[in-house]
């Protein structure tokens, strides 16, 4: 009786170290998840080759790799959401999400509603036509009697809307159906982000028919000073954070390689 007692004492004890051990070794892993910031991440999702859903409905692209190594280093519990790129910014002023990482110029217009991280890619805007057309010179006057085809709420479009004000517009709801206005004939030329369309140029048959027109856009005004993720204006804890983050995996090497995956050259 007195042995079972001991023994029974013996193999509690045991078990309330061994109880304890896992307890201690699961602390950290529960701290670790407590030290996690969430944050809903808004993309459009039809902007290849930066974000779009692939043939399984799953989000891919250059900026959903950015994201989820940006999740990784700044210590982020991220969720992803799509949304209408006429709504994005409307929505994380209303707390719907907490960061747009979807290749947004940081125009002067938008940074009077959001606050932007460092940018984490750079790239011009420039106008596109068909590699059949007359069309050589791009400048207002000469465009005056064509159809010019843009975005919708992209700066694109506040670009074509100032400094071509004279000319007829199809506004496209997505860049996919832009390409496709393009390319059907259903517009003269486009006016386009250089790196969103340089897939759909060099590496489709679609695109095959179609080639820049001009020079590089890079007016600062509407372009601003590349793409940045977009915050609430007060929302400085997440700010600190995504930058701290980006400054990490442009210095580790993890951008080059998101990079050399998506382009021949740095878009720094």
């Amino acid at each position: 009786m007195l042995r079972r007692s001991l023994h029974t004492i013996v193999r509690g004890a045991l078990m309330t170290g061994a109880v304890g051990i896992l307890l201690a070794a699961a602390l950290p892993l529960q701290l670790a998840a407590q030290d996690r910031m969430p944050m809903r991440i808004a993309v459009e999702g039809a902007f290849p080759p930066f974000n779009y859903l692939d043939a399984n409905n799953k989000l891919q692209g250059f900026d959903i790799d950015i994201a989820n190594a940006l999740c990784e280093v700044g210590k982020f519990e991220c969720q992803f959401i799509i949304e209408k790129w006429d709504d994005i910014i409307p929505d994380l002023v209303a707390d719907k999400y907490d960061a747009i990482i979807s290749s947004m110029s940081m125009s002067l217009e938008r940074r009077q509603k959001v606050a932007f991280t460092e940018k984490y890619y750079n790239s011009p805007s420039v106008f596109i036509a068909r590699k059949d057309s007359s069309i050589s010179n791009v400048s207002p006057a000469a465009l005056s009697d064509k159809i010019l085809g843009v975005t919708s709420s992209t700066a694109q479009e506040s670009y074509a809307n100032h400094l071509y004000p004279d000319m007829k517009k199809t506004v496209f709801r997505s860049s996919p159906e832009l390409y496709k206005g393009l390319a059907d004939g259903s517009v003269d030329i486009i006016l386009e982000d250089k790196l969103a369309i340089y897939d759909w140029i060099a590496n489709t048959k679609a695109g095959s028919c179609c080639e820049f027109k001009g020079p590089d856009l890079v007016d600062i005004t509407y372009f601003g000073e590349g793409a940045g993720i977009a915050l609430r204006l007060d929302d400085k804890e997440r700010l600190t954070r995504l930058n701290e983050a980006l400054k990490s995996i442009k210095a580790d090497g993890t951008y080059d390689m998101i990079n050399a995956k998506y382009f021949p050259f740095s878009i720094q």
